[in-house]
């Protein structure tokens, strides 16, 4: 049974020129610099089992960035573009930025101005008032406590930020 010969390929001048300067740099990550070398190869002719020898990786990961090197040139999409990795699937970002400001501004801010009997914010008291005011329509405490960790908020010291110390 006959085997079937990759995809041929073949780079234009200023395309192998970025892929080898991206090859030789310093600051080029492994991975790119890595992806840049399989289109190298590509172009002069080796097959995906002897790309994958000489680079020490599999001749599926080789096949991969090849198909994907000619799917993304046919859309003249930047050659550093074409060495990066695709967008990664999964649950897109549940709130906007402007809502996260917003419990940043609740977080610094007294609990008295908004009627609540306590001297400091916890988590489940944000997490409260933000579906009150009908800034989100739910949020749980344990991810308002994520969101202000990330940002180093510290509600119980707030009122430090606001007045200055006498």
């Amino acid at each position: 049974m006959a085997r079937l010969a990759p995809k041929s390929l073949s780079l234009t001048l200023g395309d192998r020129q970025e892929l080898e300067k991206l090859v030789n740099r310093h600051n080029t990550s492994q991975q790119v610099a890595l992806r840049a070398k399989i289109i190298l190869l590509a172009d002069k002719g080796s097959n995906n089992r002897e790309i994958g020898r000489e680079l020490n990786i599999s001749r599926y990961m080789a096949r991969r960035w090849r198909n994907r090197w000619l799917e993304l040139s046919e859309r003249s999409v930047p050659v550093m573009e074409r060495l990066k990795d695709s967008e990664r699937s999964g649950t897109p970002a549940k709130f906007k930025m402007e809502q996260v400001v917003e419990l940043f501004a609740l977080a610094c801010s007294e609990p008295e101005d908004y009627g609540r009997p306590i001297n400091n914010w916890t988590a489940r008291e944000l997490a409260e008032e933000m579906k009150k005011q009908a800034i989100v329509e739910d949020i749980s405490p344990r991810h308002v406590g994520r969101l202000l960790e990330e940002a180093q908020i510290k509600p119980h010291q707030s009122r430090y930020w606001l007045t200055p110390p006498s």
